[in-house]
């Protein structure tokens, strides 16, 4: 499910984004804000980047669509992609610099509408070196690589092969194999460090023994005969020898 932001000034413009969402066929995850100053804010108190798409006004009182996305790139945050609703074309050319995707002229028909965001969400779920698609409970969830902190065998539940993603903001259960999962990221910055467990490396903050500490504060064990090599690709991975795909 991708996450969405809407942010206008005026709630009934809000509103009329979030029902032509809510006629697609897809599901989104919608939010909304009613200036820049507020969406800005709710940056500032999330871990990481919390959405996938903005949806930004340009004219706002106080903060307009353009400076904000402007902030939001110096968070920095490059990979959400953003669409501007403006009733001004030639706000256009000024949208190039803070790497807009797309914009939206007011009234926004629902065919237009429909025909570019299929097309955005497309873009992002094509992004397979930087997002991972997972099923919960019959949904499909998109996650940031950046995000995951780990994957691992759900306790418990080996017989049923059941997985947990940990992210920087959630956990996740579903249906899987972790040997699949490892062999699919292998040439990213994930790491097998024990039969059960698979972790990313940007997200690993020290080793002590034979653990792993990772950015959340859970230690995961390593085990005893991949301590060597566990350490040895890790160091590859921070000199920059290890190989990333894409």
């Amino acid at each position: 499910m991708l996450k969405v932001a809407i942010c206008d000034d005026e709630v009934e413009q809000q509103n009329r984004v979030k029902k032509l969402f809510l006629k697609m066929d897809q599901e989104f995850h919608i939010s909304c804000f009613s200036s820049g100053e507020e969406l800005l804010a709710y940056y500032q108190e999330s871990e990481k980047n919390p959405f996938h798409v903005l949806i930004l006004d340009i004219e706002m009182i106080g903060i307009n669509g353009l400076e904000t996305a402007r902030m939001i790139r110096r968070i920095p945050d490059y990979d959400v992609q953003i669409i501007f609703l403006t009733s001004y074309p030639e706000y256009v050319m000024d949208s190039f610099d803070v790497q807009t995707l797309q914009y939206l002229l007011k009234p926004v028909s629902y065919e237009i509408f429909e025909q570019k965001i299929i097309k955005l969400s497309k873009y992002i779920l094509s992004l397979k070196k930087r997002f991972l698609v997972i099923k919960v409970d019959c949904q499909e969830i998109v996650l940031k690589y950046a995000d995951i902190i780990s994957i691992e065998m759900h306790s418990g539940s080996m017989s049923r092969r059941k997985l947990e993603i940990r992210t920087v903001c959630d956990r996740f259960l579903m249906r899987g194999i972790l040997s699949d999962y490892a062999k699919r990221l292998e040439h990213y910055q994930f790491l097998q460090v024990h039969r059960s467990i698979l972790v990313n490396m940007e997200h690993i903050r020290k080793f002590s023994g034979y653990s792993v500490f990772m950015s959340n504060g859970t230690e995961f064990p390593i085990g005893r005969s991949k301590l060597k090599s566990v350490k040895d690709t890790y160091t590859k991975y921070m000199i920059g020898e290890f190989k990333v795909n894409g």
